[in-house]
C-alpha cells in the first residue's frame, strides 16, 4: 500500500503532495515520481507550445519563404507544411547511435536541431494554411482546433462552424466574442453557455433562446437582463441596444459585467460528472484538478484542455479521441502509453518523442511515421530495443542532465524548458502564467524579443466608423492601429474579406483591437488554472470546496448544493 508523500518542488521550491492513487499510476506505466509540482509540470509542458505566434521565413529545404512557428532566428532547421508532410526527405536520414558518454538531454538537443520540424502543425485540413494546431478542418484562419469550418480567430475550435473571435467552442456555429460555448447557434459576447441561440451577453445559461443580458437563466426565451418580456416587447426593445455600433457595444458589456456581479457564481463548471475537481469540465468520473475537459475523461488528473474518451493519464495538454496510459505529454490522439512527448497522432509506447504519427515503440525520436522500434531514429530489431531502452532509462539516472538553475533531470521528467525551440512570451505559457521578460529567464526559459513592426498604419482604430452599416469594401485596405496603448502584437492589423462579410451578416461593429489584444482580453475574463479552498458564501452555508474563484474576488461564489438550489 502506498501513502501520500510530501515533496518539495526543484522549480518553485513550494510543497506538493503525492498521493497513493498517483504512485499507483506511476508503478502502472512504469515512470518514477515527478520532482516538479503539478503548476510547474503545466508551466514547461505549455512553455513547449507555440500555438498563435507566425512568422515569416525561408523554408530550408525549398528556399521558398513561408509562415512558420519558429522565427527566421530559430535554430531549427524548419519545412514548409506540403514538404514535411512528402516523401521528398526521409527523417531516418537523421538517425544516431545513443552516446552512452553523454547526458540523454544534451545529445537531443543536438539531435533536434538537425532533423526537420513542420513550419505549423496542420494535419488532414484544407485551406488552413494561415492556421496551426489544427485538425482535419476547412477554410479557417488564425485558428486552432479540430473539425472546424470557416472559423477565424479561435483558440480552440472543436467541432465549430462559421464563428468569430472566441475560445473553447464545442459543436457550435455562428458565434462572435464568445468563450466556453458548447451546443449553440448565433450567440454573440457569451460566456459559459450550453445549448443557447439567437441571443447575446449571456453568462452560464443554459437552454435559452432570444435572451439578452442574462445570468444563470434556464430553460428561457424572451428575457432581458433577466427580465420578461412577451415575443413582440422583446424586438421592439432588443432595438435600443444597436450591436452595430462599437460605442454602444462598450456600454452593453460594460453594463452587463455590473450586472453579472450581482449573481451567484457556481464553485465550478462542472456538469454530469461523477468525483471530479477542477473547472470547465463535461461527462467525466474520477478526474482531479482537471480544466477544460469537452466531452468526457476518467480517471485522470493535471488534464488542460483534452477529453474525447481519454483514460487514465496524468499530466497532459491537448489529449483525447479514446488515449490512454499516457502522462507528462501535449497534443495526443488516438494513443496508447505516450510518455514524455510533443505531438503525437495514431501511436503507442513512446518515451520523448516529437511529431510522430502511426508508429509505436519509438525512444527520442522525431518526425517518424509508420515506424516501430527505434531510438534517435535509427531503426533497431525488437530484441534489441527492448535490450536497449532500459538501458538507456538508466543511463538517464545515472547520468542526469542538470540546467542552468541547478534543477536535475533524470528519467520521468519532460524536457528541461531551456530545449524548447521557443521564447517563453511565445507560448501558450505566458497567456496562463504570465511572467516579465526578467522573470522567465531567471526561471530558466528563453525569451523571444520580437522584431519592430513592418506596416505602417493608414488609419487609427478610433477613427473607424462606429456603425458596421457605415463601412464599405475600402476597409479592406486600411492598415489599423491597435486601439490598445500595450498592444501586445505588432501594433496594427486589417479586416480580411470573409471577416468583413461575417460582421456585416452578424451586424457586428469592427474591432478596435488587434487579433492578439482581443485574444488576451479573452484570456483576461477566464479564471486561473488553480483551485482554492473556499466556504459557500450563501448565508448559513458551512460548506466548502474547490473552486478556481480566489478568496480576494467580488464573485460571489456558492457550493454545488446551493447553487442548485438557487439556479436549478
Amino acid at each position: 500500500m502506498f501513502k501520500s508523500k510530501t515533496k518539495t518542488c526543484q522549480s518553485c521550491k513550494s510543497k506538493f503532495t503525492i498521493e497513493p492513487e498517483d504512485f499507483e499510476f506511476y508503478e502502472k506505466i512504469g515512470v518514477p515520481a515527478p520532482t516538479f509540482c503539478p503548476e510547474c509540470r503545466l508551466k514547461r509542458r505549455l512553455a513547449f507550445r507555440n500555438e498563435r505566434n507566425l512568422y515569416k521565413r525561408e523554408c530550408n529545404f525549398s528556399k521558398n519563404n513561408i509562415i512558420s512557428i519558429f522565427h527566421k532566428d530559430s535554430l531549427f532547421k524548419v519545412y514548409e507544411t506540403s514538404i514535411w508532410n512528402s516523401d521528398k526527405w526521409d527523417p531516418m536520414e537523421y538517425g544516431i547511435e545513443y552516446n552512452f558518454n553523454k547526458s540523454f538531454f544534451k545529445q537531443f538537443i543536438g539531435f533536434i536541431k538537425k532533423v526537420p520540424l513542420e513550419s505549423l502543425r496542420i494535419a488532414k485540413s484544407v485551406n488552413c494554411d494561415y492556421c496551426n494546431a489544427i485538425i482535419e478542418s476547412k477554410n479557417c484562419y488564425l485558428t486552432s482546433g479540430y473539425a472546424s469550418e470557416n472559423c477565424y480567430y479561435i483558440q480552440n475550435a472543436l467541432i465549430g462552424k462559421d464563428c468569430m473571435d472566441g475560445h473553447s467552442l464545442f459543436k457550435s456555429e455562428q458565434l462572435y466574442q464568445s468563450m466556453d460555448i458548447d451546443n449553440s447557434y448565433n450567440l454573440k459576447f457569451c460566456r459559459f453557455c450550453d445549448n443557447c441561440m439567437d441571443s447575446a451577453f449571456l453568462y452560464n445559461c443554459r437552454n435559452c433562446q432570444n435572451c439578452f443580458g442574462c445570468v444563470n437563466l434556464r430553460h428561457k426565451k424572451y428575457h432581458i437582463f433577466n427580465k420578461p418580456y412577451s415575443k413582440q416587447e422583446y424586438f421592439k426593445k432588443l432595438k435600443e441596444f444597436d450591436l452595430g455600433s462599437y460605442d454602444s457595444v462598450l456600454k452593453n458589456n460594460k453594463k452587463f459585467n455590473k450586472f453579472i456581479l450581482k449573481f451567484p457564481r457556481p464553485w465550478a463548471m462542472i456538469s454530469k460528472s461523477v468525483d471530479t475537481t477542477g473547472d470547465n469540465v463535461r461527462y467525466s468520473k474520477n478526474c482531479k484538478n482537471c480544466f477544460e475537459i469537452k466531452e468526457g475523461a476518467e480517471d485522470c488528473k493535471y488534464l488542460f484542455f483534452s477529453g474525447l474518451a481519454l483514460k487514465d493519464s496524468h499530466d497532459i495538454y491537448v489529449g483525447g479521441i479514446k488515449s490512454s496510459l499516457s502522462y507528462e505529454s501535449v497534443g495526443i490522439l488516438e494513443g496508447q502509453g505516450i510518455l514524455f512527448s510533443d505531438r503525437s497522432h495514431n501511436c503507442f509506447n513512446l518515451n520523448y518523442c516529437i511529431n510522430s504519427f502511426n508508429s509505436s515503440n519509438l525512444f527520442a525520436c522525431v518526425g517518424l511515421r509508420h515506424k516501430q522500434y527505434c531510438i534517435l531514429n535509427k531503426q533497431y530489431t525488437k530484441e534489441e530495443y527492448e535490450e536497449l531502452v532500459p538501458k538507456i532509462k538508466q543511463h538517464m539516472n545515472d547520468m542526469p542532465y542538470t540546467d542552468k538553475k541547478g534543477r536535475v533531470y533524470k528519467y520521468g521528467e519532460f524536457f528541461p524548458s531551456e530545449l524548447s525551440p521557443f521564447g517563453y512570451n511565445e507560448t501558450i505559457a505566458n497567456e496562463y502564467f504570465p511572467l516579465t521578460k526578467k522573470q522567465a529567464i531567471e526561471q530558466g526559459y528563453n525569451w523571444y524579443d520580437k522584431e519592430k513592426n513592418e506596416y505602417e498604419p493608414t488609419i487609427k482604430a478610433k477613427d473607424l466608423p462606429d456603425n458596421i452599416k457605415d463601412v464599405n469594401n475600402n476597409i479592406l485596405k486600411e492598415v489599423i492601429q491597435c486601439n490598445s496603448k500595450d498592444c501586445a502584437g505588432s501594433g496594427v492589423f486589417r479586416i480580411i474579406p470573409q471577416e468583413l462579410k461575417f460582421y456585416k451578416k452578424m451586424n457586428i461593429p469592427l474591432p478596435h483591437l488587434c487579433p492578439d489584444c482581443r485574444h488576451r482580453e479573452r484570456i483576461k475574463q477566464r479564471n486561473p488554472l488553480k483551485l482554492y479552498t473556499r466556504q459557500c458564501m450563501n448565508k448559513g452555508c458551512n460548506n466548502t470546496f474547490e473552486t478556481t474563484y480566489a478568496p480576494d474576488r467580488k464573485d460571489i461564489v456558492y457550493c454545488e448544493k446551493c447553487y442548485n438550489m438557487e439556479v436549478g
